[in-house]
Formats: structure tokens, sequence, C-alpha cells
């Protein structure tokens, strides 16, 4: 619903939205030439990264994630950026070897990406049209993802090399396996459904986990970061969570205590990036999420107690975050792996109500839809 009420706002500034994504795009590098070195982001000549009252880096803002990026790296489909119903016919995917992507699309390919989606934003999508025209249904169904603008990377995976995640360990797969969510695959069929602990954490609106939360998805990208004294705070819009995380050198809590988000601890490197370090991880929420573009078709990637998270936020400019991260889990990936992200601030971006509680009621009609199928098999009426 956020969406659809960002969508409606969206009426109201879309006159000036061409210009504001023209100077989005050429922010990225005042004057300097963009290349692969410095992946196309250049701190403004004379810029001094701003300083909270006591003296820290001032990072303070909302940062909204909303990215058209993928996970792993992929050849590109047809179909401009964003969402649907653009207004003109989607040009066809170009040829692409599978197994060698690189890590940046060209400057044809990016420049024709970006005239499409200013051309979208100029117009309107189909939700923004339907909208227009009272037609609430049509925008609903259109507008539940949050829109997204071209990126010049093909993927958020930057290492390995060839952007897709390690092979699991023999031991994550089989811990793999054993998770469970109502998000399964197309044509996976006979699942069994009993108690609440049969669903994943996101099924019952507890958490999507690390490092998932952290990645784009297709609605409620909001990101708050607030501070304080000895203090940097993480307010995230899907399943309103916060990540609480000391810079006063406290040492973690006992490693026995799992949290679902992990216990973090961060420092300052630098002068100007936060580096946060995150281990004491809760098995439990998968780490990939089918609702990032990209992902592994199901939520099924394990995470183990053993798994730790490297994050590094560099402020480059005042509209300019890099976000990168390493997750290294030994028990589940043979090889640790890293994603990187440009985060582009907004403020105002509207975070809402996350409408999501445990109990919901879907999770109730699924047990007890699950154990008629079983009943009705089991009287001979057919098979589940």
């Amino acid at each position: 619903m956020s969406s659809l009420i960002r969508t409606a706002k969206s009426l109201v500034i879309l006159a000036g939205a061409a210009a504001v994504f023209v100077i989005t795009v050429h922010a990225q590098s005042p004057g300097v030439t963009p290349s692969e070195a410095n992946h196309f982001i250049e701190t403004p000549k004379g810029w001094v990264h701003p300083k909270t009252a006591w003296g820290d880096p001032d990072l303070t803002g909302v940062w909204p994630i909303a990215h058209g990026l993928n996970l792993v790296r992929q050849c590109p489909r047809a179909g401009g950026p964003g969402r649907g119903g653009a207004p003109t016919p989607a040009p066809a995917a170009p040829a692409c070897d599978p197994n060698n992507i690189p890590l940046f699309k060209t400057e044809a390919v990016y420049t024709a990406e970006v005239e499409r989606a200013l051309g979208v934003r100029k117009t309107g999508d189909a939700a923004t049209q339907a909208l227009a025209k009272g037609n609430f249904g049509a925008a609903l169904q259109g507008g539940v993802t949050d829109p997204t603008f071209p990126e010049r990377q093909t993927s958020m995976i930057v290492d390995p090399p060839s952007g897709k995640l390690p092979e699991f360990t023999a031991e994550g797969k089989r811990r793999s396996a054993l998770m469970k969510s109502s998000w399964a695959a197309a044509g996976e069929t006979n699942q069994v459904w009993d108690t609440p602990e049969d669903f994943d954490s996101w099924d019952r609106c507890i958490t999507r986990g690390l490092p998932a939360s952290m990645f784009p998805f297709m609605y409620n990208n909001g990101m708050r970061i607030f501070q304080s004294p000895g203090i940097v705070a993480l307010q995230m819009e899907m399943v309103h969570e916060t990540r609480i995380i000391p810079t006063d050198g406290r040492p973690p809590i006992p490693s026995q205590i799992g949290n679902w988000l992990g216990e973090s601890r961060c420092h300052w490197e630098n002068g100007n990036t936060l580096v946060v370090e995150t281990a004491n991880f809760k098995p439990g929420p998968s780490i990939t999420n089918i609702g990032t573009t990209g992902s592994p078709p199901e939520n099924d990637t394990p995470v183990s107690p053993q798994a730790k998270m490297l994050e590094r936020f560099t402020m480059v400019g005042d509209g300019q975050i890099i976000y990168e991260f390493t997750w290294t889990d030994p028990v589940v990936f043979e090889e640790p792996w890293s994603a990187r992200l440009e985060w582009k601030r907004d403020d105002d971006f509207g975070i809402y109500e996350y409408a999501c509680h445990e109990g919901n009621v879907q999770v109730r009609n699924f047990v007890t839809a699950s154990r008629a199928e079983r009943a009705e098999a089991a009287a001979g009426g057919g098979t589940q």
C-alpha cells in the first residue's frame, strides 16, 4: 500500500521528475570522466564530509535502496527499467554470453536505458496513468512495487568476479533442503503445513534477516539512518526493523546468544567510512529473498552461527553513499562473497507502516487448507 501512496504522490511531482533524474545521473561523477576504476562515482572537488555535533561523520537522512539491479549477474531481459507499462514497445534484449557478463554496462546500453526511463517518468508508467484516470484497481495491481532507475552496474554481487553466489558446501545443501517457505518455486507441490514453525521468518512477519534486509526489494525500500553519541541506527521500512549499532567500543554479547539480525559493532575508518562487523546470527531466515531481483527462486539460502558480515558505508557526496559488504559463512558457502550498492539520498521519501504481524491470518489459512487437503486424500477423495 505504501508504494501506491507513493504513486499518488508522484502525480504531484511528475512535472519535475525528468529533470531530477537527469541531475542524478550526471551528479554521479561531476567533472570527472567515469571509469570502471571508480565505479562511475566521484566525490565532488572540494566536498567536505559533514559532521555531527559531537564530531562523528554525519550519515543521517533517508537513503531508499530501490534499485534496478540484479543480485547476481544475468543476461539482460527485454524491456526497460522500473515498473511495467512503458508507453513504447520494449526493445529486444541484446545478445549475451551468460558465462562472460561484464560488471558494467557499456555507455551505449546505459544511455539507452536512461533515455527510456526518463521517457517513462515523463509520461507516467501504467500504474501512474491508471491512477490519474481513477482506475484504482489497475493502479494497485501495477503500482505495488517501488519504481527504480537504471544502474551502470549489472549486478550487486561484485565478488566472485562471475557475479554469482558461490556454491553451497555439502552441509549448506543439506540445510537448504530443510528450509520451507510459502514462497515456493513454480511447480512445487505437496507442501505440508501444520504449525507456524513450518513457515519462514518472512511469512511470519518476523524478519527478512541479513543480508537480505539490506538488498533492494519490490517495495518498502525505505532506509533511514539516525545517529547519537556512541550509536548508529538503521531503520528499515521492510518488516519495521531497526538495527541498533554501538560505536563506543563495547564488546559483543556472548556468542551463544544468537539474533535474527546478528549482533553488530562498528567503528569509523579513514575519517568518513562506517565499518560494521556483525556476528552471532540465529539460523532461520534465508539470506536471499525472492523479492530481490535476480535472487535464487526460493527463500532457501541458510545461515549458520559461524556467519559473519563486514559492511562499509562511505559517503562520497551530500547525496551518495557507497554501501559494500562481504558475507562469510564457511558452513554454508565454499567461499565468501561481496556486494556493492550506491545509495542516493531522498529525505522526501515517505516511510510507512509495514502492516504485517505474527499470526497473520494467511498462516492459519495455509495450515487449515493443508490439513483439509490431506484429510480428503486420506478419505479417498483424491490426491493432495
